[in-house]
């Protein structure tokens, strides 16, 4: 669906995005301190290149050129293995900017990250029994600080990888990656099941051009979305196909997500927005919440209560830097950085979705999508660093590159591109 909506109010939504970003940089650099470098990114101000630039800028012109058009004419089941390959030589091309080691195999390896902690990781039900204890800071044991700041199922992910035998950052790596362009296919999926297979066509080149690439490569908030994402297609495609066990899937998916990062007990609006999209199909929620509660009861049997880890974490939250971050600046600067993950064309894109959101499944997701992010904006439990740790909000963005004017289509892919490769060159990100 083409709005007619001037395109003057596209060029002020764009100017006041990057206004936003300036001042948000400005005030970081002279406002001293905000415990944070790169501000509103997380990261240091380091102009580089490295092994994946040419790459990232091939793929990037090659979409822009043949993206819309491919999006169009594909059979759908070949648009979506072409969408999930493209994103993730995107994503895999901006990581290596960054060269191998220091972009891609040595992200997760650090002494704050999770495979820190998984050789010490020996009997999982007694990781679950005592993971709580273990979160605040100041004990010999305390979980080091991705760990401690996420439920146990973020941990256990990378345990299982080892035990799998794919052990190492590498590995853990291309999981992220590959998990995280899922995305791509679980918007245009969701989209579809939703009864807008045009909607879901316009915005595949706009998911694998997404700037938030960046931070999917190479971090565990990456797979975080993707498979939330995946969580919310097979709950659309239940709901709309009567399928009792996509349905079940989907609510299990959702209620995993919230193991994954406490955070995502906010995909509970996404959902909501499809359950509005299809409330003729509302019996079915039924099977949605007992595939939940199958999650919930099975992590809380073995030890884990959910809603203490949440209570421990909001304390070891205010233990480190978060207690030195200015809530006055971070209010807003965590906007400025959203920006940066969304890109200019997503400010275009909410502006023109309010007048449609009643008749537009990607309007609603994608205002529901941005509902989540403003509570978690304000609550002051995201203070920097957001524009991974928002990924599986942001990726829903794109899902109204159907409002944009078709004639500004490929503008809009470059205005998006562009911003991922300025910085991802400008920044060495810390993720």
């Amino acid at each position: 669906m083409r709005t007619a909506t001037g395109l003057r109010g596209d060029r002020w939504a764009a100017a006041a995005t990057v206004g936003l970003v300036v001042a948000a940089a400005v005030v970081g650099w002279v406002a001293r301190p905000v415990h944070a470098s790169a501000a509103p990114l997380f990261g240091h101000v380091m102009p580089h290149a490295g092994p994946g630039t040419i790459p990232a800028v091939a793929i990037a012109a090659a979409v822009i050129r043949w993206g819309p058009a491919l999006a169009t004419r594909l059979p759908w089941r070949r648009l979506l293995l072409v969408g999930w390959t493209a994103t993730a030589a995107w994503t895999f091309a901006l990581a290596l900017i960054d060269g191998w080691q220091r972009g891609v195999a040595g992200r997760l390896t650090t002494p704050f990250e999770y495979l820190s902690e998984v050789p010490g990781v020996t009997d999982i039900p007694a990781l679950l029994r005592g993971f709580t204890g273990r979160i605040l800071a100041g004990q010999p044991d305390a979980w080091t600080t991705h760990v401690a700041g996420h439920p146990p199922g973020a941990l256990l992910v990378f345990v299982g990888l080892d035990r799998l035998g794919l052990s190492g950052g590498g590995w853990a790596a291309v999981v992220c990656v590959l998990a995280g362009s899922g995305a791509t296919v679980a918007v245009a999926v969701t989209l579809r099941a939703l009864g807008d297979e045009p909607a879901a066509r316009a915005a595949v080149p706009f998911l694998v051009l997404f700037p938030g690439a960046v931070w999917i490569g190479v971090s565990a908030d990456g797979l975080f979305a993707g498979f939330a994402a995946g969580s919310l297609a097979l709950l659309a495609v239940g709901l709309a196909r009567s399928s009792r066990v996509a349905a079940m899937a989907g609510g299990a998916g959702l209620a995993a997500s919230a193991y994954l990062s406490y955070g995502l007990i906010l995909l509970a609006l996404p959902a909501a927005a499809i359950v509005v999209r299809l409330r003729s199909r509302v019996r079915l929620l039924v099977w949605a919440g007992l595939g939940a509660l199958v999650v919930v009861t099975a992590m809380t049997l073995l030890g884990f209560a959910w809603w203490d880890g949440y209570e421990l974490v909001k304390q070891r939250y205010y233990q480190g830097l978060a207690s030195d971050r200015p809530y006055a600046y971070w209010v807003w600067a965590n906007l400025a950085a959203f920006a940066l993950c969304a890109g200019p064309a997503a400010a275009v894109m909410l502006r023109r979705a309010p007048a449609v959101a009643r008749h537009s499944p990607a309007a609603l997701l994608a205002l529901a999508a941005t509902a989540a992010i403003v509570a978690a904006d304000l609550s002051g439990l995201s203070k920097a660093e957001v524009e991974r740790i928002w990924l599986p909000f942001a990726v829903w963005l794109p899902a109204t590159a159907c409002l944009l004017p078709a004639a500004n289509t490929r503008g809009w892919l470059c205005a998006q591109a562009l911003t991922a490769l300025l910085v991802n060159h400008l920044v060495l990100t810390g993720w």
